[in-house]
């Protein structure tokens, strides 16, 4: 398991080069999230704050529940913060499993669980100002899923 919060940009492809080689590993799943902007059209980063301590202990805490659960050969978990512009990578979720639907169901699950739970607080800068991202309802619902 690997879980790494970082200011610095992260590289996929690098990451998943030496990720699930392990000759019981039959899939391998990836997602990577991306600054995109906001249905207004002015966003021109994301500025994300957490606490050092508390923000890779939460998310090692998660990652090892679906570990657990989906019975995951390997887990990687890549979230940055600091002021990060439209398209720069935010997060990278990785599991390794026997099988491909046990690593997409845990790598959703990682996901959910990282849009809505991690504890990360998220500033949009727009053209207009600053302002919190505030929770949504269809993210708290899909942490219903699970």
């Amino acid at each position: 398991m690997d879980i790494r919060v970082q200011s610095e940009a992260f590289d996929t492809g690098a990451l998943l080069a030496d990720f699930g080689k392990d000759g019981r590993v039959g899939a391998v799943v990836s997602f990577t999230g991306v600054v995109r902007d906001n249905d207004a059209g002015s966003l021109q980063a994301m500025e994300i704050e957490h606490y050092p301590a508390m923000t890779e202990r939460a998310i090692r805490e998660i990652a090892t529940q679906a570990q657990t659960r989906w019975d995951l050969a390997d887990v990687l978990v890549v979230h940055r913060y600091g002021l990060l512009e439209t398209g720069a990578p935010i997060m990278m979720v990785a599991t390794a499993a026997a099988h491909r639907k046990a690593a997409f169901e845990a790598a959703d699950f990682l996901m959910d669980y990282l849009k809505s739970r991690a504890p990360f607080w998220k500033k949009e800068i727009t053209l207009e100002g600053a302002d919190w991202v505030v929770a949504k309802v269809e993210d708290e619902d899909a942490l219903k899923n699970w």
